[in-house]
């Protein structure tokens, strides 16, 4: 009952901040991206080999990929430290209403990606906080129908369980079919 209540707060803040939101949408195809943010669940670190793999090809398009995590411990595994383009959240981040409280966080809000792709698969409130606040000027994530206030420009249904990489292979070919005359 006391993690409801809290997890309203956070609700209620999000939403104020929601009303007040301006972004400027990016209207090309992901060709013309410059710039990806990803939100990441990261309670499950062995997950980062693809995240890797991605920021990698990502390179290989001239696209700067910043990835922000959320971890739900307290002391961040050592595979997820020390590495340029990821910033991982930890439970020291998250303030009493489940908001990420962390400069980096807020940095993250505030960076006006071309677009942004939403790994938080479990809907876990501090990343949905970072991924409904976000300049991004596209947005992708999953397809969720108990989502009345979706943040998202395109969603991606999947049966059954996501994995990482598939689903990001979906989302760079959707991507890739977007505003292709803009070529």
């Amino acid at each position: 009952m006391f993690g409801n209540f809290r997890l309203a707060r956070g609700k209620s803040v999000l939403l104020r901040r929601l009303a007040k939101l301006k972004r400027v949408r990016f209207t090309n195809n992901i060709s013309q991206a410059k710039t990806m943010g990803l939100v990441w669940d990261a309670s499950k670190p062995d997950e980062f080999q693809a995240l890797s793999q991605f920021h990698q090809k990502m390179a290989d398009r001239n696209i700067d990929l910043k990835i922000i995590g959320y971890y739900p411990g307290k002391e961040l595994p050592a595979k997820l430290t020390a590495i340029r383009y990821l910033t991982c959240l930890k439970k020291d981040d998250i303030n009493f209403a489940y908001r990420p409280v962390a400069p980096e966080s807020n940095r993250f809000i505030d960076t006006r990606f071309d677009i942004l792709i939403d790994l938080n698969f479990n809907k876990l409130f501090p990343l949905s906080y970072i991924t409904s606040l976000s300049q991004a000027g596209f947005k992708v994530g999953v397809f969720d129908d108990n989502y009345p206030e979706s943040p998202f420009d395109l969603m991606m249904e999947f049966k059954g369980k996501a994995e990482i990489m598939t689903y990001l292979t979906e989302v760079i070919n959707y991507l890739e079919l977007i505003n292709k005359n803009t070529n």
